[in-house]
């Protein structure tokens, strides 16, 4: 989202942009969501706009699969080297599906955070910008069965990368987030037990496009659960691992109550948590979720995950108000990790101890700089779009 907020601006009051993005589509982390907090919104419309505001503009050139390999130069002549990876799938593509359906090859669906698998042929999701099919070159064994099944000789295998060099006078850095491996996380069991999953796989399991087509189940037994439990700062707020809180997880694990109770009025959910934090207007989300009467806020941090013999999950935490040790049985946990920054490669900027962009002649947005959210993103970008079109 910053990234592309940041692009749209830019162009649409007349400046040339080169837009990089390292995946097979546009659109970050954002669609990968089933809704937004506080209003508990899809994300689809807004950036169905977004789109919209791509397509009819010739400002914007956008290059996928593509990662900055060397920048020379100074603000305000700068030159940039990208490497783009080959797509195999030209702009002959018409998105019929033909050829995923005789690919023998499957994958693990990085769109769903492994959750589902995809063919080494696919679409990224049914949104894509661009509205293309990609290969994934690393498990692709060249067959050519979706070759022969492509009446639009769209897919070509012999495709080679390619290098863009371009000149700009400004460069803004928007390379987002990705969510802290839980599985180094060793007193909370993620990867031990089936039942045990991140905030982002919770997230596409409720999505009407995620892998259980929006049913909430165990994964364990493809059940619906009757209790969830939320453990809150899982890896953040911790020396040991993330010593910042990522700003985004308490009012998440909020959101993500509201999906269990919306789908089963008689769950139950629990949320762990060591302080609740949802400044500014948020607070009033938080009072609402609070009021419902099927959410249980327990201040103490998950010290223990283990199994019982029926196969539900227990957690275990001190209860700070009580003073008293606690335990909750649940059929499955969520963990709220915290948000990493992607990094700066290859770009000549500075990063502070925990791995953030710091503002220098280049201008970070979103979680390049800090943790935050959506809103909050949109207009930072904005923001730094305008400092971007000012001369040096």
């Amino acid at each position: 989202m910053a990234g592309l907020t940041c692009a749209i601006e830019s162009s649409e009051v007349g400046r040339k942009v080169v837009l990089v993005e390292r995946g097979p589509c546009i659109g970050g982390r954002i669609v990968q969501m089933h809704k937004y907090f506080p209003k508990l919104c899809p994300p689809t419309c807004g950036f169905e706009i977004n789109l919209k505001r791509i397509r009819k503009n010739r400002n914007i050139d956008v290059l996928t699969l593509s990662k900055v390999e060397k920048v020379t130069g100074k603000k305000g002549n700068y030159e940039v080297t990208i490497r783009q990876l080959p797509r195999l799938v030209n702009d002959n593509c018409t998105a019929c599906g033909e050829c995923e359906k005789v690919c023998p090859v499957t994958r693990s669906d990085d769109f769903n955070y492994g959750l589902s698998e995809t063919k080494a042929i696919y679409l990224p999701h049914q949104m894509a910008y661009p509205m293309r099919f990609a290969i994934d070159g690393n498990v692709c064994d060249r067959c050519g069965a979706c070759v022969k099944a492509c009446k639009y000789e769209a897919i070509d295998l012999e495709m080679e990368a390619r290098t863009h060099t371009v000149r700009v006078p400004s460069i803004v850095v928007a390379t987002g987030w990705k969510p802290y491996d839980a599985s180094k996380i060793d007193n909370l069991k993620y990867g031990i037990y089936k039942d045990i999953v991140t905030n982002v796989q919770f997230e596409r399991m409720a999505a009407l496009n995620g892998p259980t087509k929006g049913k909430i189940l165990r994964p364990s037994d493809n059940k619906e659960p009757n209790s969830v439990i939320f453990v809150q700062c899982a890896g953040s707020r911790d020396e040991n691992h993330l010593p910042y809180c990522s700003a985004v997880c308490c009012l998440a694990s909020m959101k993500h109550a509201t999906y269990i109770r919306e789908q089963n009025p008689n769950a139950n959910a629990y949320i762990f948590y060591i302080d609740i934090r949802t400044p500014g207007v948020y607070e009033d989300f938080y009072t609402k979720v609070s009021q419902n009467p099927g959410v249980t806020f327990i201040k103490g941090k998950v010290a223990d995950i283990t199994q019982n013999e029926e196969g539900r999950l227990v957690a275990r935490a001190e209860d700070v108000l009580s003073g008293k040790q606690t335990s909750q049985t649940a059929d499955l946990i969520v963990l709220a990790c915290g948000m990493v920054p992607e990094g700066c490669d290859n770009l000549p900027v500075d990063v502070d101890q925990n791995g953030f962009m710091i503002a220098g002649d280049l201008y970070p947005v979103g979680v390049a700089k800090r943790p935050i959210d959506v809103s909050g993103t949109t207009q930072d970008a904005t923001a730094a779009a305008l400092l971007a079109m000012q001369k040096p």
